[in-house]
C-alpha cells in the first residue's frame, strides 16, 4: 500500500553524542546533533569547527526532512569521496532523519590512502550514531475514546494487547482516553473497540500526523 512507503517509520536524535576512533594516530571524532533546518545544521557545523579550532578537517553529512529530502555533505578538504559521502551513507543507512554529524580529524602524521580515510571516516560516524539516543517517529492518529465503566476494562486489556499505550485518562460519569495508533492500525483498532465495547463507545479520530512512539538505543552501524 502507498502509505506504508511514503509515511514509513523513521527516527530523530533525542541526545546527540560524540564517538571517538583513532587510526594510525590520527583521531577522528564524531559529533552529532538533532537539527531541523539547513541554517541549524551550519550553525551546528560552525560550533564544532570552533570547538575543535586546532583540527585539520571538519568533514560532515546531515539529513533533513521527514522522507529525508535534503541531503548535504562535504569533504573538508580530504580527497574527494572519501569522508563527507561516507558519513552521509551511515546517517542515511540508520534510518535517523533531522540530523547533523561532522567528523573532526587530527591528524597523526600517517597517510592513511583513499581505502584507510574512507573506513575511517565510517566507523566514525557509527561511533557517533551508537553514541545517540533515539525516538521511533510513527505515522498515525490519536484516538480520543469515551466509554462507560463497563468498557474501559475492555479498552485497556485490548490496547494492551496491542501494544498501545494510554495517554491521558479522564474518570467523571464517563471514562475519556486518549493514546495514539499507527496509521496502518487504526481501521482495525477502530473495529476492535466497536466489537468490545459492543458500540457503545465513541471515537474521535485525529488527522494524521508523525508522533513520537518509543526511544530505543542505536547500535553502531545499525541499519
Amino acid at each position: 500500500m502507498v502509505y506504508m512507503d511514503q509515511y514509513a517509520p523513521y527516527k530523530i536524535i533525542e541526545y546527540g553524542g560524540t564517538g571517538e576512533i583513532v587510526e594510525k594516530k590520527s583521531r577522528f571524532i564524531a559529533d552529532v546533533q538533532a537539527v531541523y533546518t539547513e541554517e541549524e545544521a551550519n550553525a551546528f557545523i560552525e560550533a564544532i569547527k570552533k570547538r575543535y579550532w586546532d583540527a585539520r578537517h571538519h568533514c560532515y553529512a546531515y539529513v533533513l526532512g521527514e522522507q529525508g529530502q535534503t541531503l548535504r555533505f562535504s569533504d573538508d578538504g580530504e580527497p574527494s569521496g572519501t569522508a563527507g559521502r561516507p558519513i552521509l551513507e551511515v546517517l542515511t543507512g540508520s534510518g535517523i532523519r533531522n540530523l547533523a554529524l561532522v567528523v573532526t580529524r587530527y591528524f597523526g602524521g600517517t597517510l592513511l590512502g583513499t581505502g584507510g580515510l574512507v573506513r575511517a571516516y565510517t566507523q566514525a560516524a557509527q561511533a557517533g550514531i551508537a553514541a545517540c539516543q533515539t525516538v521511533l517517529m510513527r505515522y498515525g492518529h490519536e484516538l480520543t475514546v469515551e466509554t462507560d465503566y463497563n468498557g474501559i476494562g475492555k479498552l485497556q486489556y485490548l490496547l494492551g494487547q496491542r501494544g498501545i499505550p494510554i495517554g491521558e485518562s479522564t474518570y467523571t460519569d464517563q471514562v475519556t482516553i486518549v493514546c495514539r495508533v499507527p496509521f496502518e492500525e487504526k481501521d482495525g483498532l477502530l473495529k476492535e473497540i466497536t466489537e468490545v465495547t459492543a458500540g457503545t463507545a465513541r471515537v474521535q479520530v485525529s488527522d494524521p500526523f508523525y508522533y513520537k512512539s518509543k526511544s530505543t538505543r542505536e547500535e553502531a552501524g545499525s541499519g
